[in-house]
């Protein structure tokens, strides 16, 4: 009469198990994505401070945002095969203790540990990039757009607060350039230790991950005109983000307002984007096509360049939140894709690995791109409406990417 009461006691002990292990993991994925965005952020309100501190010109100084994302290009694609060959959560655990060190170099003095530092930093971040959300997919199935959000969230919301802190660090603290971006190791040695757990779950996961190395070698999903919608989606939102993320100081100081109020505008922009990293992937994922979404992301582009270059300076704030809304719909609709495209966790690795390649590539020239242009012409004019041009680029691609379908893996 008691084997029933043990085994009923054994699954009780049984789920408990597994429900502290799946918190664990979520708790794992909310202190990485933190790291994913503030070593990125904070760089845009100090850019005046490095270039006059490193003597670099605006477009070496764009390139400080640029560096990542061109990192980010180029070891996209080789990360779903290291995820394969020897499991997500030990490669995620080496990309922790790389970002680490890439900050601390990026945090010496000199141009030289400037750009390496902000290299190495830019690798390791694009490891995370790819395999959180293949990672999401595999461990929640079933709450895809929920994790998705808190995923995003973590990120943009850690990333608002390195904006907002970053000149005050600097500056208010006496930390110099140097220490407010260096501080930021502090919270990736913490990701660091808060991992480590998972690493009981590589033996089991490298197993399952690597049952699958024969079928993904037969598909191409780089020859899947859905896949390059995406790719492109990806691409052009990361771009007009990171441009924003380098100049938006910059553009709002040439409009009267200082470094320290500039700074702390751009973490209200991302401060709005927050809820709706989080709102969009839920909304996304009860649609079967996410057209009508797309569409609203690119109307509050539109909106919110062109109120910076033509609207009133008394209300720049109302332009700035609606471009963080924009944003907030613009990267909620881009995590999801990978996601909702794809029909298993190895091929949304491959979508996330092909899109952040091609798309980082993208984004990688905006910065620099911009800086040279506001170099050329003194203006902000026509950098403002090259963001214009990209937001009606973004609703013609996204118009694509939305459709309700898998990416058509082609066989070799």
């Amino acid at each position: 009469m008691d084997k029933p009461q043990s085994l009923s006691k054994s699954q009780h002990e049984e789920n408990t198990r597994k429900q502290s292990a799946t918190w664990l993991v979520v708790l794992g994925i909310i202190v990485i994505a933190a790291n994913l965005r503030a070593p990125l952020t904070s760089v845009g309100p100090l850019v005046s401070l490095i270039r006059d501190n490193v003597h670099i010109s605006n477009t070496l100084a764009g390139l400080i945002t640029t560096v990542p994302l061109l990192a980010f290009a180029l070891l996209s694609p080789l990360v779903p095969k290291l995820g394969r060959r020897f499991g997500m959560e030990l490669i995620i655990l080496i990309s922790l203790i790389i970002l680490t060190i890439g900050i601390v170099l990026r945090s010496l003095s000199g141009a030289i540990n400037l750009y390496l530092g902000t290299a190495i930093l830019g690798f390791a971040i694009a490891v995370c990039n790819v395999l959180l959300p293949s990672l999401i997919k595999r461990e929640f199935p079933n709450r895809i757009g929920s994790m998705t959000g808190v995923y995003s969230i973590s990120m943009n919301l850690c990333g608002a607060i390195a904006s907002g802190i970053s000149v005050p660090l600097a500056v208010g603290s006496g930390l110099q350039w140097q220490g407010a971006l260096g501080i930021w190791a502090v919270l990736s040695f913490v990701s660091f230790l808060l991992w480590l757990p998972q690493m009981r779950n590589r033996t089991k996961q490298v197993t399952v991950s690597g049952a699958q190395p024969i079928a993904d070698k037969q598909v191409n999903i780089w020859r899947s005109s859905l896949a390059w919608q995406v790719t492109l989606f990806m691409g052009i939102q990361s771009a007009i983000f990171y441009v924003l993320i380098a100049w938006l100081p910059e553009i709002l100081k040439q409009q009267g307002i200082d470094s320290s109020q500039s700074g702390w505008y751009l973490s209200i922009m991302q401060l709005a984007l927050l809820p709706f990293t989080f709102i969009v992937p839920v909304l996304a994922g009860r649609m079967s096509s996410q057209r009508s979404l797309v569409v609203i992301t690119s109307i509050l582009l539109l909106v919110g360049t062109l109120g910076l270059l033509y609207g009133s300076p008394s209300v720049i704030l109302v332009w700035i939140i609606i471009l963080g809304i924009g944003g907030g719909f613009a990267f909620g609709l881009s995590m999801m894709f990978f996601g909702l495209r794809t029909k298993d966790a190895h091929q949304a690795a491959e979508l996330s690995g092909m899109a952040q390649s091609i798309g980082y590539l993208l984004a990688a020239m905006g910065p620099a791109l911009i800086g040279y242009l506001h170099d050329a012409t003194n203006s902000w004019t026509l950098p403002l409406l090259i963001l214009v041009a990209a937001s009606v680029l973004l609703l013609v691609v996204g118009w694509g990417a939305a459709r309700d379908r898998f990416v058509d893996a082609v066989k070799h």
